[in-house]
């Protein structure tokens, strides 16, 4: 047997040990990253995380339609929120089955000797969600970043609304800590994810006029058919992350204070969780901001009063003051439909101005009303893909019937005019009428959309649109131009139109309204 003899003055020079409390937070911080690691390693978290970076790709640069090439930011951030919930199940389970771990192996014991207590570990599991959170935060500013930078993208977006993604992914992770301090079985979770799916499923039904009641879900969407300026969006999207924070951390305090962690830090926290939540939930149940129903409704009504107009040659293009930036597409749209008129159309001024039905909210459907202003075209806030061929008909319209109300009702060679003043100078004129087309086709009966109400066509103007749509446009052109006066007269039938055109004369007489 040796002995060590230990020189005091060595002794009183070497650091001092670290404190008992310092010692648990380093242990609670490595558990915590080790099961960060493990998580993130987990096959069904890599897959969705996988699937979910893959989606968004797609849609960013391949999978998504013509419009996205013209986003409104303010629609374009709550886009980003249903896409982290099959994450967020990924994660609920995955990290359920890692707070089991210990009781499903067999372990609990052996950690009674460790100098982490059961609600310290539960506070690393619990803090393990974090990455996860983070990484799913990366995605969506990857996501709202890249649509961002696209040249057609107008409005703004919202970091309130880009932070419910994160949060609810945080959210998840922490419900699933406390399922499995509260319910210690590994069937617990799924079953709570299929309940849950259940429950929505029901209550969202029943819960369409309660707007204060849908606010108390993680995601709350508002599917529009038109993009509203930010300013009248009334979304109260501020309260709601702070309902989610609040929310998240209210149960990751009962997770601890299930397993036994009762102390001063704890309790404050828990307070101020709860502090958080309800201050959250009042703030978004205290209903639309004073004076957005006024502002809704001149927007809609006497959008002029609210819009800025800028001149290009002839025309006046009016927008809301996000989409100021687009009136050249506009004008390009409009001098394409121009260049093919004859008679004093090339000389007519036009009025081009956006227009939005905002009084509804963000889940009405309201349909544009055709303008009676001689010479005023109707936008709406949506651009690329099938919109532009729709406007082009609004442009076509106002040229040969001099207002929108007035091409409405309209059932002679008119309507064979101006489609194809709005579809002869497409890229692709066939396609374009297709796809302006309500149900896609290119023969018989049917009806073409327009930014306000659609423009009847009869089987007979059918045939005669597609067949100047299939001849070389500039012979067209010149027949068009050589024989306006005739083809915009309402006396003029849709047969004459097509001998005056030189295609085929359709058989049968047009049958307009049936």
């Amino acid at each position: 047997m040796s002995t060590t003899v230990i020189d005091p003055a060595r002794a009183e020079s070497a650091p001092a040990a670290p404190s008992g409390r310092r010692t648990r937070a380093a242990a609670v911080l490595a558990l915590a990253r080790f099961e960060s690691r493990e998580l993130l390693l987990q096959i069904p978290v890599l897959a969705m995380f996988a699937l979910y970076l893959a989606y968004t790709c797609w849609q960013l640069w391949g999978g998504g339609e013509p419009m996205d090439d013209f986003p409104a930011l303010q629609d374009a951030d709550r886009a980003t929120q249903d896409r982290p919930l099959l994450v967020a199940v990924a994660v609920l389970v995955s990290l359920n089955r890692a707070a089991l771990r210990s009781r499903r192996r067999g372990t609990d014991q052996t950690f009674d000797v460790l100098v982490v207590e059961p609600w310290r570990r539960t506070a690393a599991h619990l803090l393990s969600v974090v990455p996860a959170a983070a990484l799913t935060a990366l995605v969506v500013l990857l996501d709202f970043t890249c649509t961002a930078l696209k040249p057609g993208a107008a409005g703004h977006g919202s970091p309130a609304e880009l932070a419910v993604g994160p949060l609810v992914v945080l959210l998840a992770g922490i419900l699933g800590v406390l399922l499995a301090r509260l319910v210690p079985s590994a069937f617990a979770a799924p079953l709570l994810v299929v309940a849950g799916l259940v429950l929505a499923t029901l209550v969202s039904a029943g819960l369409e006029d309660a707007d204060w009641q849908r606010w108390l879900w993680p995601v709350v969407g508002d599917a529009g058919t038109e993009p509203f300026p930010s300013e009248l969006l009334g979304r109260p999207a501020a309260w709601h992350a702070l309902y989610l924070t609040g929310l998240a951390l209210t149960l990751a305090c009962a997770a601890v204070l299930v397993s036994g962690g009762r102390n001063r830090l704890v309790a404050a926290v828990t307070v101020a969780a709860l502090a958080a939540t309800g201050a959250g939930v009042a703030g978004q149940a205290s209903g639309e901001p004073a004076g957005l129903a006024a502002a809704r409704e001149k927007a809609s009504v006497a959008p002029e009063k609210v819009q800025s107009c800028r001149v290009q040659g002839r025309d006046a293009y009016c927008a809301y003051p996000e989409w100021s930036g687009r009136t050249d597409e506009w004008a390009e749209a409009v001098e394409r439909v121009r260049s093919l008129a004859g008679g004093g159309a090339g000389a007519t001024r036009l009025t081009v101005r956006q227009r939005v039905d905002a009084r509804y909210g963000l889940d009405g459907d309201a349909a544009l009303q055709p303008s009676r202003t001689p010479g005023r075209v109707t936008v709406g806030t949506r651009w690329g893909g099938n919109r532009v061929p729709e406007f082009a008909v609004a442009v076509a319209s106002v040229l040969v019937a001099g207002d929108e109300y007035a091409m409405g009702e309209a059932c002679d060679a008119r309507v064979v005019t101006v489609m194809w003043l709005a579809l002869g100078a497409q890229p692709d004129p066939m396609s374009a009428f297709r796809h302006v087309r309500l149900d896609d086709r290119v023969s018989g009966s049917g009806i073409a959309l327009t930014p306000t109400n659609p423009l009847a066509m009869t089987a007979q103007q059918t045939d005669v649109v597609r067949e100047l749509l299939e001849k070389p446009r500039y012979g067209i052109t010149a027949k068009v131009k050589a024989h306006w006066a005739e083809l915009t007269s309402p006396k003029t039938t849709t047969a004459r139109a097509a001998e005056l055109l030189d295609v085929p004369v359709p058989k049968g007489a047009d049958t307009c309204g049936e």
